[in-house]
């Protein structure tokens, strides 16, 4: 998918771009694959906020994806590539032989009419899922479980996959995009390929406006605000925070802070983190 410029009518019309949505072949959603989404703004079951700078935004309907990838045999055709306003890439509708239609992730190269199927029975082809042990060693894949059945967890945006380093007795190793190596249990599911859209990145939002339609809301530094506001807040001019280290409104340690725990069960699987350095 390629990147489209604007004639610069305005001031924020000049550097803004978006995607020419060349790969998109389906305008409209399956209807018996569509539900209705409703907005929290960022708040809790109490009414309170947990996540600022969430609220407005366009209305948009949840297309049901299917992660799980467990209908086994069956081949499925490709019938559209559509854009889907929940996630960055785009998705496939796929009907089986049997009739039934569903959502997958739409991997790069994948276009209408091609074939794809579920299972270990299936080739080793983009689009098809497989479990990692039917995947030969320096495939690219994309929508990983990380429980067997559980349905794709990891490697889904726009442009991601996933490289399948080794498989040893019951766990397969992987480097993700982040450049973590880590071990998933061997009959866990992926599929083949890239995630398309893979321009999605080089995209310029160009206006804050656009900002407001995906329901994200303004964002004020701390900096900016008075001491009594935020720890940063205060001061002649521009000044420095006037501490160690960053922090949150509420004065707790932010930016660059650890945050996964020590004993957390799953430690054991990551052989490298995404700065290099093992597990201790």
């Amino acid at each position: 998918m390629g990147i489209k410029t604007y004639r610069p009518y305005t001031p924020s019309r000049r550097h803004m771009t978006g995607s020419d949505f060349s790969e998109i072949t389906k305008t409209t959603p399956e209807k018996s694959l569509v539900v209705s989404l409703s907005k929290t703004a960022g708040r809790n079951n109490q009414g309170k906020i947990t996540v600022r700078h969430r609220g407005g935004g366009v209305k948009r309907k949840y297309r049901v994806i299917d992660f799980k990838r467990k209908k086994d045999g069956i081949p499925a055709t490709v019938i559209g590539i559509e854009y889907d306003p929940n996630r960055s890439a785009n998705i496939a509708l796929i009907c089986y032989a049997d009739g039934e239609k569903a959502y997958i992730i739409a991997p790069e190269g994948l276009t209408d009419g091609m074939k794809v199927m579920n299972g270990p029975e299936a080739e080793v082809r983009v689009g098809n899922c497989l479990p990692l042990s039917a995947i030969p060693v320096g495939t690219q894949v994309h929508n990983i479980e990380l429980h067997p059945g559980k349905g794709g967890q990891m490697v889904r945006s726009a442009g991601n996959s996933a490289q399948l380093m080794a498989k040893e007795g019951k766990y397969a190793t992987l480097r993700l995009p982040s450049g973590e190596m880590r071990m998933v249990p061997i009959e866990c599911r992926a599929s083949v390929g890239v995630v398309g859209n893979g321009d999605h990145n080089l995209v310029n939002i160009g206006k804050a406006g656009r900002k407001r339609h995906m329901g994200i809301r303004p964002t004020v530094r701390g900096s900016v605000m008075n001491p009594n506001d935020h720890p940063h807040g205060g001061g002649e001019g521009k000044t420095g925070i006037g501490r160690p280290g960053p922090c949150t409104p509420w004065g707790k340690p932010a930016l660059g802070l650890k945050t996964r725990k020590k004993n957390k069960q799953s430690n054991k699987l990551i052989i490298r983190r995404k700065d290099g350095r093992g597990i201790k």
